[in-house]
């Protein structure tokens, strides 16, 4: 079968391609019969589930964060919806930990800053604090500390609703909107996420906004110490001798902020404005995040704009775009994820033999090369000034921030397709999207999800950077994508940008074989995003280090043939833990040993078997456990289509691979 051969031409599940070869002798029919069944199925309810104009999008859902502070910016704005409120009170209640008070994913540890938001969201909408949950919730929250332990950011909204001093958060003036670019703090020296949290936050601070807080609702019974006679609530985030030196320079700022000059202060202020308004992004958002378009929101009523303008008035309605409503509950969604749920599942769709030109993704195509971003220079030119735009954006629209991973993604499925030879519109498509991801390989031969060379790390010492999230520097996973469809497009490894991402991939492999997981849990996602990258790139998948990286994702098989990872494998002295087997994992665990020629391994066969008998729900696995990340040990995702197409993904290839003749994976995913 040749490189550019769309997998959908393999014979049909339930056939040999060769009767009388040796693949024949191998072949189960009882097993592929259940396969068949199950692919059949799977991949009906998938196209079920096709939008109109072509693509999917499958809820994304976060912590408890996001619903409850889209309670708090309500009652911030005094703008409450209260049959919205009670929807999302109700989420609340659900997701509540058996410890009292809320994890960061599905049956997580307790964190106190998600306790904190949690609860205040549920006092503000009318809860008891006497009643059972609240009174759980404030005990548990109390024996770790109290509200003053929050990070910063939970800190800044109680600021902002007068419940701790503005003392309890790090300075950040508004006039590091017009720093010069060589300074230490720059916005271009921070990650894409934190740029635009990072603008309308500083019109907060500068402001120092009261919450309208209708019902004057207070939460002091969290605190251990009153709140204004706390003194402790700047840390060092990394424990580090920098961070010191950073704290020492927050108090010397908080003594000269009152005397910068008010001229400036009101530059700073528009600068901030100039940056949040060309990238409001119609209904799809400020950088297309809900942090980010709640601030926006909060400081253009800041500044005294009326409801009605139109700068507040769509910022608004993308926050309520986020919006899940069902007959009995609500929550609110940190973003929208449609063009990485469309690029994965049509590579599903096409590996389960839906040829990729087949008429249902006529409209597909359509969509995707209508969201190409092809004239947006947006904020990753900073560093890379003479790349042509080229990329696609992880959600509906955010020109200004196209995702590494997301162009890599939706580059190997229109290749894959099989339709370039015949559409010129993709192969134009597929060269620029080509030009921009090596345009965007940092010196170190990764690549980064929004930017390149993201790299400024003595910025996590500074005491606003306690929730670890301010940078995007390369990883495993993002690189093994782009590394998988430069190889699919036909880049070998004497290429040069091909030659660096091996050798960047070989550098960051762990000492017990597998690879980093950044934006998937964990180490799972990491090794199989890197396993299929190195095998279509050419490597030899018995060299030592790939039989490294095999034995650990077969030594990480759970006793009823799945995989599983757990959230709190992020923390280094935890990074072996599981608590249950999950289909999207045991699908990554599959793929990847399939792509090292391990088809007919056991291994593969158990969570075949495991996959099999997993329950069912119209397109979708079975899967409450949160498998993705926003920010390792801050802030985690449940994509809930990574359950419908991942596991159909892997049973399509295990029977397309038992039927061939070789045993070959020629995909890069």
């Amino acid at each position: 079968m040749d490189d550019r051969t769309p997998q959908s031409t393999l014979p049909p599940l339930g056939t040999s391609s060769d009767e009388t070869g040796p693949a024949s002798a191998r072949l189960d029919p009882t097993l592929l019969g259940r396969v068949d069944g199950i692919v059949a199925a799977q991949t009906a309810a998938l196209f079920g589930l096709q939008q109109r104009d072509g693509e999917w999008c499958f809820e994304l859902e976060a912590d408890a964060t996001i619903p409850a502070e889209y309670i708090l910016l309500e009652h911030f704005l005094d703008e409450i919806d209260e049959p919205l409120e009670q929807d999302l009170a109700r989420y609340l209640r659900r997701i509540q930990g058996s410890h009292g008070g809320w994890p960061l994913f599905h049956e997580g540890d307790l964190n106190i800053s998600a306790s904190v938001k949690a609860y205040y969201a549920l006092k503000l909408a009318g809860d008891d604090i006497e009643a059972p949950h609240m009174r759980r919730a404030r005990e548990a929250i109390l024996a770790r500390g109290g509200a003053a332990r929050a990070n910063v950011f939970t800190r800044m909204a109680l600021a902002l609703f007068e419940q701790v001093p503005w003392r309890a958060v790090p300075v950040m003036p508004v006039e590091i909107m017009i720093l010069p670019k060589w300074f230490p703090f720059h916005l271009d020296k921070v990650a894409y996420w934190s740029r635009t949290v990072i603008a309308p936050l500083l019109v907060l601070m500068a402001k120092r906004p009261r919450a309208r807080n209708p019902k004057r609702v207070h939460i002091r019974e969290l605190f251990v110490t009153p709140p204004e006679a706390e003194r402790h609530y700047l840390v060092n985030p990394t424990g580090k001798w920098i961070g010191e030196a950073f704290l020492w320079l927050d108090r010397v700022l908080r003594l000269v902020e009152p005397h910068f000059p008010a001229a400036m202060r009101k530059r700073a202020i528009q600068r901030a404005v100039d940056f949040i308004v060309p990238r409001l992004n119609g209904d799809d958002g400020l950088g297309a995040i809900f942090p980010a378009m709640a601030n926006a929101v909060m400081a253009f009523d800041t500044l005294g704009y009326p409801k009605d303008h139109p700068h507040r008035a769509i910022a608004m309605a993308s926050v309520r775009k986020l919006l899940v409503k069902n007959e009995r509950e609500g929550y609110c969604q940190p973003c929208l994820s449609p063009i990485w749920d469309t690029g994965l599942a049509w590579h599903a769709l096409m590996e389960a033999g839906a040829g990729g030109t087949d008429p249902k993704f006529d409209k597909t195509v359509d969509w995707l090369l209508e969201r190409q971003i092809l004239d947006v220079r947006g904020d990753w030119t900073s560093r890379r000034p003479d790349v042509r735009p080229g990329g696609w954006a992880f959600q509906y629209r955010n020109a200004h921030y196209p995702d590494v991973d997301d162009t890599a993604v939706v580059g190997m499925a229109l290749a894959r397709s099989g339709r370039a030879a015949t559409d010129p519109r993709i192969q134009a498509a597929l060269d620029r999207a080509t030009e921009w991801l090596i345009g965007m390989q940092s010196k170190n031969g990764g690549w980064g999800a929004f930017d390149a060379d993201n790299t400024h790390y003595y910025l996590n010492h500074i005491p606003f950077a306690d929730h670890g999230a301010l940078l995007d520097p390369p990883t495993e996973d993002v690189t093994a994508r782009v590394l998988s469809y430069l190889a699919q497009i036909g880049h070998g490894r004497d290429h040069p940008a091909v030659a660096r991402a091996i050798d960047y991939l070989k550098r960051e492999q762990q000492p017990d074989g597998s690879w980093f997981g950044r934006w998937g849990t964990n180490y799972i996602y990491g090794t199989w995003s890197v396993l299929c990258a190195l095998n279509i790139v050419g490597e030899d998948m018995q060299a030592p280090y790939i039989r490294r990286a095999v034995a650990w994702l077969k030594s990480r098989q759970r006793e009823d043939g799945g995989w599983g990872e757990d959230g709190a494998t992020y923390w280094q002295e935890r990074r072996a833990e599981a608590k249950e087997s999950t289909p999207s994992q045991t699908a990554w665990a599959a793929l990847a040993l399939m792509a090292t020629g391990d088809v007919e391994d056991p291994a593969v066969r158990r969570g075949v078997d495991y996959l099999l008998a997993a329950p069912r729900e119209g397109a979708r696995w079975t899967e409450p456990w949160f498998t993705a990340v926003g920010f390792p040990r801050v802030f985690y995702l449940r994509y809930h289509g990574y359950a419908a197409y991942f596991p159909l993904w892997a049973l399509a290839r295990y029977g397309n691979l038992l039927r061939a003749n070789e045993r070959t994976v020629k995909w890069g995913m």
